[in-house]
């Protein structure tokens, strides 16, 4: 029985010893030289913090360097904390105020990097070469710290924004993560053959995935460099070139090439895996990725960060119209999904519900933060017999005739206009489905009582409101529409919907 993911590694280690586990454009490590380097690193920070179940944040550019660090910090007992080595001074102020942590580990190449040790840290930081040159490997020490952590102990905490826009860190043990990457091997046929395309940041929770399933089977991980994917062409030669046959990216990645027509230049002939969650699928987009390459698995998968990452997923498996919402499906294995309507009770056909989840992916709650912990992990509302945390994710879904969950939208973005309960989410997949639109975001201003539409494409604004009547009732039509010649980006690669909300809504 497994219970702790360096068990993985060390499996990995004793099969491929000389297979690269993770590489990027000018970097590799195979297995064996990766666990030497963990295990040193462990045994350095032990002595650094002589403590077990402690927070050490990994602040590097996403790198080969960055993973061997964040099982270093695996190995020595305590838990990693990935932050966005581009982000504001003060957010990672606010996020280390939070932590606490115990170390900061840096490779000295970023602007925050140098920027820690200002902010009375600098006893704290250390960088991976430093410590990871130890000659002595004191097996004794980490065995001594492996016997003293058990499955129910962190991996890993990340951060995301609240509502208030202030970071909540999630805690999530190796429980959850190897019962996730159990399911998703399985699943989806992860083995010692796959390799991993990465788009997403380390900081985000996709990237759970490619990491632990890479280790759990054997299989390599490519770290794709962030540039090309302003460059598909390019973008799609690196893959081809480093025999790519599995990707699981965000929307607005796919949507790129696709908009582009990259893949009628580039074939990627190894692709034959196409995951992707994050943002709602364009289910054009998606048409089009299966017509250049028909014969991959496509699926779309559908989670928060505090259950690991994803609990729902859908394998298409019959013809999507491009006007017709991509289901998010059923649940995984050893996890369950529930949706409760406004009386309290389960939805039924043609009903909407908040969705919750529970199960074996489930985190432990957000660090030091008690009051939020109480307000999204909850009781389980149908069970009133025996304690039973649940996650309470805001998300609004209903049954299709399948039987799948449809995401419908988020319970804060659902809005009342000339009467009528809209869901910002339907119009924007109407909007989707309308010719010559590449991306949008619809928003609602609530001051001028408008449906704003910010679109990237080729159709003027009159076609747009005139196609629009094929597909949803004049009252949730945008009342407000821009044309913008690119979508702003964040750094999970998703739409930026708040740079566009603090640009568009009041204007």
């Amino acid at each position: 029985m497994i219970r702790n993911v360096l068990e993985y590694i060390e499996a990995a280690a004793a099969r491929f010893p000389n297979k690269t586990a993770f590489a990027s454009e000018d970097n590799a490590i195979t297995y064996g030289e990766c666990l030497i380097k963990v295990n040193r690193m462990g045994y350095a920070l032990s002595g650094i913090i002589g403590d077990v179940r402690k927070p050490v944040v990994v602040l590097m550019e996403k790198s080969v360097e960055c993973l061997v660090s964040f099982f270093g910090v695996i190995a020595s007992g305590n838990f990693y904390v990935c932050v966005d080595s581009n982000m504001a001074v003060e957010r990672l102020l606010t996020i280390i105020d939070n932590l606490q942590p115990a170390a900061i580990i840096v490779n000295g190449e970023t602007e925050l990097a140098t920027n820690v040790p200002i902010y009375q840290y600098d006893s704290l930081v250390t960088k991976p070469d430093d410590i990871a040159e130890d000659d002595i490997v004191m097996s004794s020490v980490l065995d001594g710290i492996r016997h003293k952590v058990t499955d129910t102990d962190p991996v890993y905490v990340l951060y995301t924004s609240g509502s208030t826009g202030v970071p909540k860190g999630s805690v999530i043990p190796h429980r959850s993560v190897i019962e996730y990457a159990e399911w998703i091997s399985e699943e989806f046929g992860i083995n010692e053959e796959t390799i991993f395309g990465s788009q997403t940041p380390f900081y985000f929770s996709m990237s759970v995935l490619d990491i632990f399933t890479t280790i759990r089977n054997g299989a390599t991980l490519e770290i794709i460099p962030k540039k090309y994917f302003s460059f598909p062409v390019k973008l799609l030669q690196f893959m081809a070139e480093r025999q790519v046959n599995t990707v699981y990216w965000v929307p607005s990645a796919l949507s790129i090439v696709s908009n582009w027509k990259a893949l009628d230049y580039v074939p990627v002939p190894t692709l034959n895996k196409i995951l992707f969650a994050g943002e709602t699928m364009p289910t054009k987009i998606l048409n089009d990725w299966i017509k250049h390459i028909p014969e991959a698995m496509y699926a779309n998968l559908f989670g928060p960060t505090e259950i690991t990452d994803i609990a729902l997923f859908y394998k298409v498996n019959r013809t999507l119209r491009d006007d017709e919402p991509v289901p998010i499906g059923n649940v995984a294995f050893n996890m369950d999904a529930f949706a409760i309507n406004e009386d309290g009770k389960l939805i039924g056909d043609g009903e909407i519900g908040e969705l919750y989840f529970r199960g074996s992916f489930l985190g432990c709650g957000y660090y030091n933060a008690p009051d939020k912990t109480a307000e999204f992990f909850v009781q389980n509302p149908l069970n009133n017999h025996y304690p039973e945390p649940v996650y309470k994710t805001g998300d609004l879904v209903r049954f299709n005739e399948y039987g799948e969950y449809m995401f419908v939208g988020r319970a804060d973005s659902q809005i009342k206009h000339m009467g009528y309960r809209i869901e910002l989410g339907e119009v924007e997949a109407a909007v989707s489905a309308c010719q010559d639109i590449n991306l949008n975001v619809c928003m609602y201003d609530a001051a001028s009582d408008n449906i704003v539409c910010v679109y990237q494409g080729k159709a003027t604004e009159e076609q747009l409101i005139n196609e629009l009547d094929k597909f949803i009732p004049q009252y949730m039509k945008p009342t407000k529409i821009h044309k913008i010649v690119a979508m702003p980006y964040n750094a999970n690669g998703k739409i930026d919907r708040r740079k566009l909300r603090d640009e568009y809504i009041g204007k």
